[in-house]
């Protein structure tokens, strides 16, 4: 039987360990992004308790935080977010040489392609979903942050945890503007990345591509109608719709 020389035999196992490794980085960041995918889904939803007003919404933020859920469940977000951070920024250019390369490909996927045909839709969904990722990850490190000064510290309240008043007035003060666009990215970033780890991971064997690009877009659309709602009414633009659910319960 043949075998390979010395030297082809470490290359050969040199390039199975790099592809080992880089498995390894595309399983953590891959369920990094899921993990918290699905929180930020989540979130959105406990946050849409301002829809019924501030005393839905203090009561809940104050059941998770009496409750201790609220404390650890930060840490562990905070935590994911770095990780998938590190691992996902893998794919990002670092040279500007690279990001001018990046926006000249974008631009030129923005146009039907050579044969008159539509852009190359996967390419140009991963080239936008690089680009939000890097406005999440400066944006929502501040909101990471600013969460976890609310529910550790009362720095900007009368007490530690997370407070309708503050929350609306920070808002009404100009932090609608970076929570917009922030709101924009994320749910993009999320719903996106949704999609090609499911088609990277074979789910296109059960459903289509072109069916799992329609969940993706009534995901992206459904979260993103809920977020511009829940923002408007922390800024005070719209009084809460569900109000009335709380309107006559305990101070």
């Amino acid at each position: 039987m043949a075998t390979l020389p010395a030297a082809d035999a470490d290359d050969a196992d040199a390039v199975r360990a790099t592809a080992r490794r880089q498995r390894a980085f595309e399983l953590i960041s891959g369920l990094s992004g899921l993990a918290l995918a699905l929180f930020m889904w989540g979130h959105m939803l406990l946050v849409g308790s301002i829809l019924t007003g501030e005393r839905g919404f203090d009561w809940l933020a104050t059941s998770l935080e009496d409750y201790t859920i609220a404390q650890p469940t930060v840490a562990i977000i905070l935590v994911l977010f770095l990780v998938h951070a590190v691992f996902a920024a893998r794919k990002i250019p670092a040279k500007l040489e690279e990001r001018r390369r990046l926006a000249k490909l974008a631009r030129g996927l923005n146009g039907p392609d050579a044969a008159g045909g539509p852009a190359h839709t996967e390419s140009l969904l991963w080239i936008w979903q690089v680009r939000t990722g890097m406005v999440v990850l400066v944006l929502g490190s501040f909101h990471i942050i600013l969460l976890g000064l609310d529910v550790f510290t009362p720095l900007f309240g009368e007490h530690a945890g997370i407070e309708a008043v503050t929350s609306m007035e920070r808002v009404r003060a100009g932090l609608w503007l970076p929570y917009a666009i922030l709101l924009v990215c994320v749910e993009f970033h999320a719903s996106v990345g949704l999609y090609r780890l499911a088609v990277k991971w074979g789910v296109g064997q059960r459903l289509s591509r072109t069916v799992a690009h329609r969940v993706e877009t009534v995901l992206l659309w459904f979260f993103l109608g809920l977020g511009a709602l829940v923002l408007l009414v922390l800024a005070g633009v719209v009084p809460p719709p569900l109000g009335f659910l709380t309107a006559g319960g305990p101070a």
